[in-house]
C-alpha cells in the first residue's frame, strides 16, 4: 500500500497525540487504497494483517478501522474483521441525489457571492487545483483525479458553505468515488471519459455568476450518473 506504508509512531513524549496521528495515517492509508481500488469490494482482512504490514500495534489500527466503518467504507464483519463495503448502483444514484441537495444548498443559483480579496485569493488557489484535476481527468489518470478532485471540493465547499454541510458533502464524495471506481476501471482507457470542469466552476464563482455555477454543477452530477450507469449496464 502507499502512502504511510510502514509508519511507525513519533517519538515525542505524547502517546495519545502519536497514537491519534498514526491513526489518522493509516485510515488515510487504507481510505486511498479503497478509493484507488486495490481494496476490493467485499475484500476481507483483519486487524492483525493490517498491524503486521504497517509494523505497528493492533490498537490505533482498529480505531482506525473503526473510524472507515463510521463513514461506510467499511463493515465490520463478526468474528473475521473488516471487509470493504459493497455499493451498489441505487447506492449511486441515492448519492448522486444527496450531493445534488447539498451542493444545492452551497452554489444556490439565488445566492449572492462573496467576491471580495480573501474569497478571490482563495479561489486562485482552488483554481490551479482544478487545472490539475482537468489534467488528470483529460489525461484518464483516475487515481490523481480523485486525489485533486475531493480537495478541490472540500475547499469549494468549506469557502461557500457552512461547516456541517462541508463535511458532509466530502463524505458523500468519498463514497461516491468508493462506488464509482469499480465500474470506471472497466475501462481501459479514461480519456475523454471524466468530467473535466472544474475550472469552468471557479471561473463562474469568481465573478460572482450563481445561474451559470449552479447549471456547471448540475451538469457535473448527470455526468457522473449517466458515466457510471453507462458502464454498469455493460
Amino acid at each position: 500500500m502507499p502512502g504511510t506504508g510502514g509508519a511507525r509512531p513519533s517519538r515525542n513524549g505524547n502517546g495519545a497525540v502519536t497514537r491519534s496521528t498514526l491513526r489518522q495515517q493509516i485510515a488515510d492509508a487504507l481510505r486511498d487504497e479503497v478509493l484507488a481500488g486495490r481494496l476490493q469490494p467485499g475484500q476481507e482482512f483483519t486487524v492483525k494483517e493490517i498491524a503486521d504490514q504497517y509494523g505497528v500495534s493492533a490498537t490505533p489500527v482498529r480505531e482506525a478501522l473503526v473510524d472507515l466503518s463510521a463513514q461506510g467504507l467499511l463493515d465490520a464483519v463478526q468474528h473475521r474483521g473488516f471487509q470493504v463495503h459493497e455499493y451498489s448502483l441505487t447506492d449511486y444514484r441515492e448519492m448522486i441525489e444527496a450531493r445534488a441537495m447539498v451542493i444545492d444548498g452551497i452554489f444556490r443559483a439565488d445566492k449572492e457571492y462573496d467576491t471580495g480579496p480573501r474569497t478571490a485569493a482563495v479561489l486562485s488557489a482552488v483554481r490551479r487545483r482544478g487545472e490539475e484535476a482537468q489534467r488528470a481527468a483529460t489525461a484518464g489518470d483516475l487515481t490523481i483525479l480523485i486525489g485533486y478532485d475531493l480537495r478541490y471540493w472540500r475547499e469549494l465547499s468549506d469557502l461557500f458553505g457552512n461547516p456541517y454541510l462541508a463535511d458532509f458533502l466530502h463524505r458523500l464524495r468519498v463514497q461516491a468515488w468508493v462506488c464509482a471506481v469499480q465500474h470506471l476501471q472497466r475501462l481501459s482507457d479514461l480519456r475523454g471519459q471524466l468530467w473535466a470542469r472544474h475550472t469552468e466552476l471557479v471561473d463562474a464563482l469568481s465573478r460572482g455568476d450563481a445561474q451559470a455555477a449552479h447549471e456547471i454543477v448540475t451538469a457535473h452530477n448527470a455526468h457522473c450518473l449517466a458515466l457510471v450507469e453507462r458502464l454498469a449496464a455493460g
